[in-house]
């Protein structure tokens, strides 16, 4: 990922599968992370401001999200920290529909990229927005549950939140 700059401000979001990392730039929400979370920078420098509205935007979502009142958000979102092909996957990510899975190899083939199923998984896994770009949407071979940098028990049980709202 490249390097914020100038870096973003940070606020804190606790979830119900833990405490998060909001981040937002000039030009919109530019990072969700579960605390701890692989490939997550170290926010320590960023200035706190618990009042910016995109920072304010993103918590109220989330906390509609996690208590099943939403499943898509509005928000307007910085990608830029990401490299061209990244940002294409990323991208690619917030077309899953809530309540749905894609295989690594579906996503390779919807960007034009069918060969590059490991770079993608590697882009998929580096996603700074989670939960938002959807992320724990992506699943391997036959539906297997691999890989979420914020750990598989917080994948399944985002993923078990929205398919029990599709079926209600």
């Amino acid at each position: 990922m490249k390097p914020f700059s100038p870096p973003p401000v940070r606020a804190a979001f606790q979830s119900p599968l833990g405490p998060m990392t909001l981040a937002a730039s000039s030009q919109g929400l530019c990072g969700v992370w579960f605390d701890g979370q692989k490939h997550q920078p170290d926010p320590q420098a960023w200035p706190h401001d618990a009042a910016h509205p995109v920072l304010l935007q993103a918590q109220a979502q989330l906390a509609q999200y996690f208590a099943g009142q939403r499943r898509v958000f509005e928000l307007p979102l910085d990608l830029a920290a990401g490299t061209d092909f990244q940002q294409a996957v990323w991208r690619a990510l917030l077309q899953i529909a809530p309540g749905t899975t894609t295989a690594y190899g579906e996503l390779a083939r919807r960007i034009g990229k069918p060969q590059a199923v490991r770079a993608l998984g590697a882009a998929v896994g580096r996603n700074p927005i989670s939960i938002i770009v959807p992320c724990h949407r992506v699943v391997g071979v036959g539906g297997a549950l691999t890989g979420y940098a914020g750990g598989l028990d917080r994948k399944t049980a985002l993923l078990r939140q929205e398919l029990s709202e599709s079926n209600s």
